[in-house]
């Protein structure tokens, strides 16, 4: 069943007044269906202004399919997501809420990055420029601002003498340290990063996960973080939720989950990707 045209509440959920300062993002009881298959199964969730939350499961879980709702890559069957105590999966209409428009959702969007599995570098422009393009034409940023900041940016992941060379002259590392440059160009509020390790040799997976957590250090970006890099995950996180068949197993601080887990869930999970080396 497609979203409701309905006009609804159009204050977040459990946010007295609409004001949302401890909520940056909000899923109130989204379903998200393909076909007969329920992916997310009335999930309720949400992360704090600056909060680092990694989502762990078995595949199939949901865990990216939350990451895609956030980028609008796809659309929720059920419920609403709000960003930062404003409607994102709909907007105002009158004195409710209709399913959101292209056009909406394309300046909400602004607000959020997202880094891939595969890099998705436009292999016949330079690093310089795959960094600029998106600044440049959305934001609007001058061109010597942008190139300016690409510098910086490719500075940070360690980049900064490959700013002139083409996506086919980096190694796989390389070019995931570029496509996170890249989603900073935007001045994100909101970083997601799905599994941006799994298309990389292992030896080139320390060195993205070092960058990533310098941004974490180093910035007050909220991150939202689809791994199996459990390492990563706990050094990282604030907090970690444990997902199995579209809902929320456990969730917790990654000592607890990784260390005293309470789901029998999370301890097989766990135990199975352990042993696999992560």
């Amino acid at each position: 069943m497609p979203p409701s045209d309905t006009p609804e509440n159009t204050t977040a959920p459990g946010v007295e007044g609409g004001s949302a300062e401890d909520k940056l993002i909000v899923f109130d009881q989204v379903v998200k269906r393909f076909g007969d298959l329920t992916v997310l199964d009335h999930l309720d969730f949400s992360v704090a202004p600056g909060e680092r939350v990694t989502l762990i499961g078995p595949s199939g879980s949901g865990k990216t399919t939350i990451l895609r709702l956030l980028m609008t890559l796809e659309k929720i069957t059920e419920g609403h997501i709000w960003i930062d105590g404003e409607p994102f999966s709909h907007m105002p209409r009158g004195s409710g809420l209709v399913p959101a428009s292209e056009s909406y959702l394309r300046q909400k969007r602004k607000r959020i990055g997202m880094v891939f599995q595969q890099f998705n570098l436009f292999p016949n422009m330079t690093v310089r420029k795959n960094i600029m393009e998106a600044p440049v034409h959305v934001l609007g940023l001058s061109r010597d601002e942008a190139s300016e900041r690409a510098q910086e940016l490719l500075d940070l992941v360690g980049l900064g003498d490959k700013i002139d060379a083409h996506p086919t002259q980096l190694s796989g590392g390389q070019q995931q340290r570029v496509a996170i440059a890249r989603a900073l160009a935007m001045r994100p509020e909101i970083l997601l990063l799905d599994e941006v390790t799994s298309a990389l040799d292992p030896e080139l997976v320390a060195g993205v996960l070092d960058v990533l957590r310098e941004v974490a250090e180093t910035t007050d970006i909220t991150m939202l973080c689809v791994t199996h890099e459990m390492g990563f995950a706990r050094d990282v996180s604030h907090r970690v939720l444990m997902f199995d068949k579209g809902q929320i197993a456990e969730e917790g601080h990654p000592d607890q989950i990784f260390g005293d887990p309470r789901e029998e869930r999370t301890k097989s999970f766990l135990k199975s990707v352990l042993e696999n080396g992560h």
